[in-house]
C-alpha cells in the first residue's frame, strides 16, 4: 500500500512538472508583445531554440549516434522548426483566438496517432475530453466576427498535427542518450532549420536591441525553451503521449490569466466558463488511467 501511494504521488508530481512547460509557454504572448521588437517572430523562434540547444549539447558533450542523427532531425523539425514556422504563418493570418482554437485539436490528434502508432486504446472518455477542451478554448479566446483565412487555418491545423506527431514519435523512438542531450539535439536541429527561413523572411537581426529586448529573449530561451522543453520531453518519456498533449491546453488558460493580471484585460463570464471547461477536460483526461500510477522514467545509462 505504501509503495502504491508512493507511486501515485510520484506520478502526480511528474504530471505537475510536465504541466509547467505549457504553463510557461502561455507567457510567450505577454513577453513577445511587451518586451520583444515587433514584427520579428521568426527571429524570436531562432533565438529561443538555437542558443538553448547549443548550451545543452555543450553541457552534455553528447552528439547523436547512428540512426539518431536523422531521428533528431525529424523530431527537431516536428517539435521545433516546422512547428514554429507554421505558428508564425497562423499568427499573421488569423486572429489569435482562431489559431488557439484550432491548435487545441492537438490532444485529439495525439490520441488518434497513439492508437495507430503505439497501439493505445482510444477511449470514449478521451474523445469527449478532447472535444470539451476545444469547446473550452473557443469560449476562452474566440471572439465574435473572427475572420477566417484558408492559408492561416491550414497553417494552424498543420502546426497542431506536427506537434501531435512529434509527441507520439518522441514516445515511439525512446532515446538512449540523457534527457538534456536529446532535448539539445532537437533544439539545435529546429533552430538550424529556422535560421535561413528567418533571414530570408525578416532579414538580419536589428542593429540595436534594448535591455527589455535582451531580457525578453533571455527569458524565452532559458525558461521558455531550455527548461520548458526539458520538462516536456521528460514527461513524454514517462507518460502517455495523449496525457502529455492534453496538458498543452494550459497554454491559452495561462495566456488569458496573464492578460487579465498584467495587462488589465477584462474577463467575461464566457471566458471564465471556458477556463473551467478546459481545466475539467484536462483533469478528466489525466484520470482516465484511474487506479494505475503513472510510470516513472526509466534510468538512462550512457
Amino acid at each position: 500500500m505504501l509503495r502504491h501511494r508512493s507511486g501515485r504521488s510520484a506520478g502526480l508530481l511528474l504530471v505537475l512538472t510536465t504541466a509547467l512547460a505549457p504553463a510557461v509557454w502561455g507567457s510567450t504572448y505577454l513577453v513577445t508583445t511587451e518586451l520583444l521588437p515587433p514584427g520579428r517572430p521568426l527571429l524570436a523562434a531562432v533565438v529561443r531554440a538555437l542558443p538553448a540547444g547549443l548550451v545543452l549539447v555543450a553541457l552534455t558533450r553528447r552528439l547523436p549516434r547512428g540512426i539518431w542523427w536523422w531521428r533528431a532531425l525529424v523530431l527537431g523539425t516536428l517539435n521545433i522548426g516546422a512547428f514554429f514556422a507554421l505558428l508564425f504563418v497562423a499568427a499573421y493570418r488569423l486572429p489569435g483566438g482562431v489559431a488557439a482554437t484550432i491548435g487545441s485539436l492537438q490532444p485529439l490528434l495525439a490520441a488518434g496517432l497513439s492508437a495507430l502508432v503505439l497501439g493505445e486504446r482510444l477511449r470514449a472518455r478521451t474523445v469527449i475530453a478532447g472535444l470539451a477542451g476545444v469547446a473550452g478554448v473557443a469560449l476562452l479566446v474566440l471572439r465574435a466576427g473572427a475572420r477566417l483565412d484558408g492559408l492561416g487555418v491550414a497553417a494552424a491545423a498543420g502546426g497542431a498535427a506536427l506537434m501531435a506527431t512529434g509527441v507520439v514519435l518522441s514516445k515511439r523512438w525512446p532515446s538512449p542518450a540523457p534527457l538534456l542531450a536529446t532535448t539539445g539535439w532537437q533544439l539545435v536541429a529546429g533552430g538550424l532549420l529556422l535560421l535561413p527561413v528567418a533571414l530570408l523572411a525578416e532579414g538580419p537581426p536589428p542593429a540595436a536591441l534594448t535591455a527589455g529586448n535582451l531580457a525578453g529573449y533571455a527569458y524565452l530561451s532559458v525558461v521558455g525553451t531550455a527548461l520548458a522543453y526539458v520538462l516536456w520531453f521528460r514527461g513524454i518519456r514517462a507518460l502517455s503521449p495523449t496525457d502529455v498533449a492534453f496538458l498543452g491546453l494550459l497554454s491559452p488558460v495561462v495566456a488569458t490569466a496573464l492578460g487579465w493580471l498584467v495587462l488589465g484585460q477584462e474577463l467575461t463570464p464566457a471566458q471564465l466558463l471556458g477556463a473551467g471547461v478546459v481545466l475539467g477536460a484536462l483533469v478528466a483526461a489525466q484520470l482516465r488511467r484511474q487506479g494505475r500510477p503513472a510510470p516513472l522514467p526509466a534510468p538512462v545509462h550512457d
